[in-house]
C-alpha cells in the first residue's frame, strides 16, 4: 500500500510491541467493508438491523463501565508541564510511554491491527492534515470510515512524508482503572488503551481535530475549533457563513441543522450544515478567515433527537448509521431512544443488551447513547462541504446557557473584545446534570476540555490571530435561554433563532444600528423580526436588557477563572476586564 520508510517503521515498532496475530490495512472500499462488518456480526460486535427501514445500519453496544469521554482520564503529554496549563491533566512523555507501553505491550495477542489511513478535511485540500490510526476493534474502523476520510488516496498524498498523526488503540481489557487518552503534542503521536467508546477511540474527532489540531494552528497560524459552521442564504441566492461555540447543552447541533421558520421558508431563506462541531480556520488571500468542517460524519447523541427537536439530524441517522448504546426494538428490529417519539417499543432489548419494558422506571438508552451517520446523508448538508478552500466566514458567534445574565444577542466592540467575551462563555448547569442547578461553569470558546495546551496561550493565539486577520469577522455572543420569574424560557429557540442570525448579518452588512451598553452593542428591538411569535416589543427588551448588578456579580467568577488559567493570560484581556469593570460604575 506505500513505501513510507517512516509510517511503515513505525507500525512495526507498534506491532513489535502489542503483538497482534494479523495486520490489515483498510482501503476505504464498500468490499472490505462489508467484509469487515460480516465478521462482527459473526462475533456480536454489531447487530445487523432491519435492512428495508434503515439499511445499512447497524447497533452496537459499549462495556457498561465505557460509555462517555473521561476527562479525567485524558492527558496531555508535553515535556514542560506549563505548556499543558492548570486546565488540562498533565504527565512527562517519557513517564507516559513507559506506564501506557506496558498496558500495550501484548495487548493485541489473538487480535487482528487494523491501519486506518484518513484525512482530516478533504484529501488534498490545503486544510487537510493525514493520520494513521492502529486499532484492534472493527467498531471503530467502521465509524472512522463514517467520521473521516478514509482510503489509499491518504497514503498517496502523504507519500515518503513524516507528517502524519500517529494514533495507536488497543481494547486491551477495557480495564477503567487503566485506561488513558493521551495526547503528545510534540510527537504528533495520540495514545488510547483500555476503552471502547467513540470519543475515546475514534481518534480523529476531539483527539486530533481539536486537541492536537490546536497545538498545530497555533504552532503553523491558523485554528482549531470547537466550533458549527452554518450558511444563510436569502431569497437573492447570497450566503453568508457563521461558525458558533456553545458547550454541550446549549442546542448547538440544532442551531447546525436549523429549519427557517415558516414566515422566512416562504420567503425562500434557507439554511445550510456544513460541520455540526469542529470548524479549521486559516486566514484566505482575500484577508478573510475561511473554514472547513474537517470531519465527514455526524457522531450526535441520540436522546431527544426527534422529528420536532432536529429532523434533520434525524433524516441524517436513516441510512449506514452505527447506533450505540441505544434500545433495540426487537418488534420491527429497528432502534428507539427517549425523546424518539411517545411509542417505546412492548419488545425490546436496552443498552445493555437486557430485556427492557418501557415501564420499568430505568431509561432504555444510555443518556450519552450516539448516532455516527454519513454527512452526506443530511437534507441539508451544504453544497460546499466538500469544498478544498471551506467557506468565508462573516460573523463568530459564541453562546452559554445564562438565566438572567446575559442578553439574548449581544456584538463585541473589536476582535480583542470579542476574544475576551469568548474567553468569559459560561454556562448555568441544569436540572439534568448532577448536583447544584444554577452553578456557573466556565468553558472558553467552549474549549475547555479540547485545548491542547495551556488555556492562557491559547487566547494569546486569538489575540495574535486578530492582528494577521486584514478582514476580521465581527464576533458576537447568544443567549436562547433567559428565563421569567417561573423559569419559563421567554424566547422560542429552535430556528426563531435564525431571527437572531439575520440581525446578525445585517450587523456584518452595516444595514442596521445597535446600542452600546456596557458589555457591548445589543439589537434596537425593532430590528429583530417578531412577527408570528408570542412575544411582544416590550418583552424584546427586557431580553435585550443588560443587567448591571447581575454583571458586576460576574466580574469575580471571571477574575477567578483567569487566576486558575494562570500568568499566561494575556495583558489584553486584563485591559478588557478593566474596561468591563469600569463600564458597570
Amino acid at each position: 500500500m506505500t513505501q513510507n520508510k517512516h509510517l511503515l517503521g513505525w507500525i512495526n515498532e507498534m506491532a513489535e510491541m502489542t503483538q497482534p496475530d494479523n495486520i490489515v490495512w483498510i482501503d476505504g472500499s464498500e468490499a472490505q467493508l462489508d467484509a469487515l462488518r460480516a465478521e462482527a456480526m459473526s462475533t456480536g460486535e454489531i447487530i445487523k438491523l432491519n435492512q428495508e427501514l434503515l439499511p445499512n445500519c447497524y447497533l452496537h453496544r459499549t462495556a457498561v463501565n465505557d460509555v462517555a469521554r473521561v476527562e479525567g482520564r485524558t492527558f496531555i503529554c508535553t515535556s514542560k508541564k506549563e505548556d499543558a496549563g492548570n486546565i488540562n491533566n498533565w504527565m512527562a512523555p517519557a513517564e507516559c510511554y513507559e506506564k501506557l507501553g506496558k498496558l500495550f505491550r501484548g495487548s493485541m495477542k489473538g487480535r487482528t491491527m487494523y491501519v486506518i489511513p484518513y484525512s482530516m478535511s478533504v484529501v488534498g485540500s490545503p486544510f487537510a492534515k493525514y493520520g494513521i490510526e492502529l486499532t484492534d476493534s472493527i467498531y471503530v474502523v467502521l465509524n472512522m470510515c463514517i467520521m473521516t476520510r478514509v482510503g489509499t488516496n491518504v497514503l498517496e498524498a502523504l507519500g515518503d512524508s513524516a507528517d502524519f498523526i500517529k494514533g495507536l488503540h488497543a481494547k486491551a481489557d477495557i480495564d477503567e482503572e487503566n485506561r488513558y487518552i493521551c495526547h503528545f503534542p510534540e510527537d504528533n503521536t495520540i495514545w488510547s488503551v483500555n476503552s471502547g467508546y467513540g470519543g475515546n477511540v475514534l481518534l480523529g474527532k476531539k483527539c486530533f481535530a481539536l486537541r492536537i489540531a490546536s497545538y498545530l494552528g497555533r504552532k503553523e497560524g491558523w485554528m482549531a475549533e470547537h466550533m458549527l459552521i452554518l450558511g444563510i442564504e436569502t431569497p437573492d441566492g447570497d450566503i453568508k457563513y457563521i461558525t458558533a461555540a456553545f458547550p454541550s447543552a446549549c442546542g448547538k447541533t440544532n442551531l447546525a441543522m436549523l429549519i427557517p421558520p415558516e414566515f422566512y421558508a416562504k420567503q425562500g431563506y434557507k439554511v445550510w450544515c456544513v460541520g455540526d462541531d469542529i470548524a479549521w480556520i486559516r486566514i484566505g488571500e482575500d484577508g478573510r478567515l475561511w473554514a472547513v468542517n474537517p470531519e465527514n460524519g455526524f457522531f450526535g447523541v441520540a436522546p431527544g433527537t426527534n422529528v420536532k427537536s432536529n429532523p434533520n439530524a434525524l433524516a441524517s441517522t436513516k441510512e449506514g448509521t452505527i447506533f450505540t448504546n441505544v434500545v433495540h426494538n426487537l418488534e420491527n428490529n429497528t432502534v428507539w431512544w427517549e425523546g424518539l417519539d411517545k411509542n417505546p417499543p412492548k419488545n425490546a432489548l436496552d443498552w445493555t443488551g437486557k430485556v427492557w419494558d418501557p415501564d420499568c422506571g430505568v431509561k432504555g438508552a444510555h443518556p450519552n447513547s450516539r448516532f455516527t451517520a454519513p454527512a452526506t446523508n443530511c437534507p441539508c448538508i451544504s453544497s460546499e462541504f466538500n469544498s478544498v478552500n471551506g467557506v468565508p466566514v462573516t460573523a463568530i458567534v459564541f453562546g452559554g446557557r445564562r438565566a438572567k445574565t446575559a442578553p439574548l444577542v449581544y456584538e463585541s466592540r473589536n476582535w480583542q473584545h470579542g476574544v475576551f467575551v469568548g474567553s468569559i462563555m459560561a454556562s448555568e448547569t441544569t436540572a439534568a446534570a448532577t448536583g447544584a442547578v444554577g452553578v456557573v461553569r466556565r468553558d472558553p470558546m467552549a474549549m475547555l476540555p479540547f485545548a491542547g495546551y495551556d488555556m492562557g496561550d491559547y487566547f494569546g493565539h486569538w489575540i495574535a490571530m486578530g492582528k494577521k486577520i486584514a478582514k476580521a469577522p465581527k464576533i458576537f455572543n447568544v443567549n436562547w435561554f433567559r428565563t421569567d420569574d417561573e423559569g419559563h424560557f421567554i424566547w422560542p429557540g429552535f430556528g426563531d433563532n435564525m431571527r437572531v442570525l439575520l440581525w446578525i448579518i445585517a450587523r456584518c452588512e452595516g444595514k442596521v444600528d445597535a446600542v452600546e451598553t456596557p458589555i457591548g452593542y445589543v439589537p434596537r428591538p425593532e430590528d429583530i423580526n417578531i412577527e408570528g411569535l408570542d412575544i411582544d416589543e416590550d418583552t424584546l427588551k427586557g431580553l435585550l436588557n443588560v443587567d448591571k448588578d447581575l454583571w458586576r456579580e460576574e466580574l469575580a467568577g471571571i477574575k477567578e477563572f483567569y487566576a486558575k488559567v494562570g500568568d499566561r493570560v494575556p495583558k489584553e484581556l486584563y485591559t478588557e476586564l478593566a474596561t468591563l469593570e469600569e463600564n458597570l460604575k
